[in-house]
Order: C-alpha cells, then structure tokens, then sequence
C-alpha cells in the first residue's frame, strides 16, 4: 500500500456532485470523490448502491446527468470509452464485450494494431502478445476464438486488453467473479504489480475480502449516495456490511426446511450423457436443495442445460415425480416442470434493451394473450406482482432490464423462470455479480421455494454458498459425480479434494 509520508496529494480523478438518472430511476446521487494515483480505490455497496454506475461513468460508458469529473484537476467530458482511454482510462466490465468470433489475439489489440505501409504486421502483435501472456500468467491460447473460451477464459482476454493499452487508471468492475480461486489469486498479483508500478486501479468489487486484502481506499455507496470513504486499514467485512446495509449484517444463509423422510423424489435422472458429462445419476427429492459443485470443465453446466433440453444428450434418462419425459428441447422441459436460470444472465438469460415485462413473459406468451395479440394490461399486472414478490428494484415493468443493477436483472431472471412455478428449478451460479444484500435476498427465495415443495439444484463455484444452502452437496469432476456428501458432513476441504480427484468419493444412499 501507499505509505503515508510518500502519498500524493493531487487526485487523478475527482468527482463533484456527480450524479447519474435512468428515467425514474437516481442511481447516484452527488456523489463527491477522489481517487489518488498508484493507489487501489475500492468501492462497495449493495447492488443498485450505484457503484457500478459511478465507475461506468469513470470509464466513459455512461454521461453523467449532472456533476463534475475532473482528470488531473482539468473538468473532463468523456463521451466513450475510446475518450475515456485518450485520457488514460480503460474499463474492464462485469458484462464482458468480446467479438466472439475473432481470435484472442485480435480482441486484446483491437484498435491497437501494428501496421506497415498499411499491412497488418501479425508478427508484432504476436510479440506483444507474447511478451503479455508471460507478465499475467494466463497463458492464453493467441489464436483461440473468443466465443468457444469458457467464461472465466474470456474475463482473463478483457483484462489482458486493458493492460495492453497502457491506462493510468483502469475501472475493474466485478473483475474475479467470473475467475477461479487460484485465477483471483493472479488477478490480485497484477492488480499489486500494477500499483507498484504506479497504474491507479477503481475496483468495484462484491467480494469483501478481497477489496480488504487489495486496496488502499474503500468507499461505500448506499441508494446512489456516499456513505463514507476510509483507509482501508481501518474498515473490516462487518464494518463495510454494516455501512452497506444500514443496519447490523443477518446470518448470510437462512435456516433450510428439512426434507420431510417420505418427500417422493421429484427429479430423477439417471445414466446420461453427453459431450462433457458420462454416466451422470442425480436424484432431488420434493423440498430439497441440491448442490452442484466441481470445477470449470466438470461438465456440470452442461449437464444442467441437458436435464432441461438445451443441450442434447446421447443415452440415459429424466424423470419427474415418477414419470419418463422425452426431453428435446427446453419447451419439453418446461412442459415437464423444469426451468433453469443459465450462468450469464446477458448471454443466455435475458434480452438487455427490451423491458422488465416482455423479459418476464417472453416464454409465456400464450399466458397473457389472445388471438396473437398481448394483452399488455394483465402482462404489466402479472409482471408488477413479481417485482413486488422478488423485491425488483426499478421504475416499473416498462424500464429497460439494461437499466437496472445486477442484482435486479437477476431478480428479473428469477421472475422469468417463475411466472409459471415449476416443479424443478434449476440455478447455475444464482448469485454471481449481486452483492451481500442482494444474495440474501436470494438465498430466502431459495430456501421458500424449496419449504413449498420444489426441488432446486443450485450449480455453485462458491464452496461457502454450496455448504450454506443445501441439503447435499454432490461433486463433479471430467464429466463424472465423484461425491455425494450430506451437509453434516460437508466440508470445504472435502468439497476440493473431490473437485480435483484427491480423495474417494463419498457417497449416499
């Protein structure tokens, strides 16, 4: 960290009265900041705070509504991201923005690359590549195409593009939630070679822990307004949580319902497989919380999106409460009462320009119209009455799901696949960019979906979360169960050494 007698004095950036609306909706609120150079600055809140928003407009991504940005005490107006960069600022997103169906190579350089009387010089750019794959330790794959990387893959090409232009200040915003253990680990070793090296990193972060270990400087924001900014030395998780929420933190993991002894097995899978799963046997009973833990290429998503129809499977099969489903695509599974919320909400879950209300009704159409045409009154009151259950934050079911926090889009996400209740719900990464708040928030819903009778299976890179919020903890590795293990008996050391083929499997009757 920057010591006290060598700090500078003059912020890099500052922000005066800084405020941004979404219609209906203040984001934040005059909020006043300043970011010193070489240091970390963190800044934390629920989602919806406006942290997210405040480092967009930081990064250019978004114009202020009102209020000042100052870079190098001279008011700047920055329009775009590429303006932004001009003034030595880049932003790594929570969303990433690829082109999928170019290589590594070209995403990291676009913009930036080596010409010679017009002719693209791949050999440079493979230099330059080279010489970034060894200083970040990533060791991608140059001629890759983005879109067939996994997601943790692509966040790693997004960082190594922001590194490779050379900022003076770079916004991560939700920069590990995409990222393995071991992979936030060599995050938090650039991000610690950036600032010795005098780069000023905005990190906009959910995960407590890390903004403690990484960064000089934590601001707090609470409903778009300012909270408080401090040494980081000088705050802890239970002092940031308390600032965030206004009040003293719940325990994180609400109270499951136990499985009553003769709850019938409401999912019953058996022997499938498929391109990166083999053999795979998973039974849910009604009012049960299963977990799916495993590393990145387990085969555990995938095995997800077959049980549902997404993805085909080439033997072995699915029934519910009993009965053998023929299951080919995802209308099949949702006739058969099976829903899933997928990994990315951008990619996979949700339509991002379009509203809270078509969102949520899309693939109930025939629920909320009549002779081909929406019945636009009922689809808003059936939306409201979701948002009102789900606890959405927003203007109302017009606004734009782009709109809205993370946190919120998940909550749309989650009122997309319960319009109509299904009897098996299936979670990949419930909470993967929301924050404290809104985790909990998540967490409850789980739990009563589950004390109602529905069987969940919650997909979990989050070891704490898998063991808080389930019943049985079942663990894949290269496309096998490897574990079957009840709470009582789960631990996160157990959890690994079946996720990396250390120990035997435990398993259960």
């Amino acid at each position: 960290m920057t010591s006290a007698s060598t700090a500078p004095t003059a912020p890099i950036v500052e922000l005066i009265g800084l405020s941004k609306r979404f219609g209906g909706v203040q984001a934040v609120r005059e909020l006043d900041l300043r970011i010193m150079p070489g240091t970390v600055h963190a800044i934390v809140g629920e989602n919806g705070a406006g942290k997210s928003t405040a480092g967009k407009m930081i990064g250019g991504v978004l114009r202020p509504s009102a209020g000042t940005i100052r870079i190098d005490g001279h008011a700047a107006s920055l329009h775009s991201p590429r303006e932004a960069l001009t003034a030595g600022i880049a932003m790594i997103d929570q969303e990433l923005a690829l082109v999928p169906a170019r290589s590594v190579i070209d995403n990291i350089f676009l913009a930036r690359e080596s010409a010679r009387l017009g002719v693209l010089a791949s050999g440079d750019l493979r230099a330059r590549f080279d010489v970034l794959n060894e200083r970040t330790g990533f060791a991608l794959p140059g001629d890759a195409i983005v879109g067939r990387l996994p997601i943790a893959e692509q966040q790693k090409v997004e960082i190594m593009r922001a590194l490779a232009r050379d900022a003076r200040l770079i916004v991560m915003d939700e920069p590990t939630a995409r990222l393995t253990r071991h992979e936030s680990e060599q995050l938090y070793a650039i991000v610690n070679q950036l600032r010795a090296g005098g780069t000023t990193i905005v990190f906009v972060s959910h995960f407590l822990r890390e903004v403690l270990l990484l960064s000089d400087t934590v601001t707090v924001m609470r409903d778009g307004r300012l909270v408080h900014t401090r040494p980081a030395a000088e705050e802890t998780e239970h002092s940031l949580i308390t600032a965030m929420l206004g009040r003293e933190q719940q325990s994180q993991y609400p109270e499951l319902a136990p499985v009553a002894p003769d709850a019938p097995v409401r999912l019953d899978v058996r022997g499938l497989c498929g391109g990166m799963f083999d053999g795979v046997d998973l039974h849910v009973r009604a009012g049960e919380v299963v977990a799916i833990g495993g590393l990145i290429g387990s085969g555990r998503s995938e095995f997800a999106r077959a049980v549902v129809g997404v993805d085909p499977f080439t033997a072995g099969e699915v029934r519910i409460d009993g009965e053998l489903q023929r299951i080919r695509t995802p209308a099949d599974g949702m006739r058969a009462g099976l829903t899933m919320l997928p990994e990315s909400r951008k990619d996979q879950g949700l339509v991002m320009m379009r509203s809270i209300a078509e969102n949520v009704t899309l693939p109930h159409l025939g629920d909320v119209s009549a002779l081909g045409v929406v019945r636009r009154g009922e689809e808003r009151s059936r939306v409201r009455t979701m948002m009102e259950r789900l606890g959405v934050k927003a203007a109302g079911p017009d606004a734009p799901v782009q709109s809205l926090s993370g946190g919120n889009q998940q909550k749309v996400l989650f009122a997309k696949a319960l319009t109509r209740t299904p009897k098996v719900l299936i979670v990949d990464e419930p909470t993967r960019g929301v924050d404290v708040g809104a985790k909990r928030a998540i967490y409850e819903l789980i739990a009563q979906l589950a004390a109602e009778g529905m069987a969940v299976v919650m997909i979990s890179s989050e070891l704490e979360e898998a063991l808080g919020l389930s019943h049985r903890v079942v663990v894949m590795r290269l496309g096998r169960v490897t574990a079957d293990i009840p709470r009582a008996e789960a631990t996160e050391s157990a959890l690994l050494a079946a996720a990396f083929g250390t120990s035997a499997a435990t398993t259960t009757a």
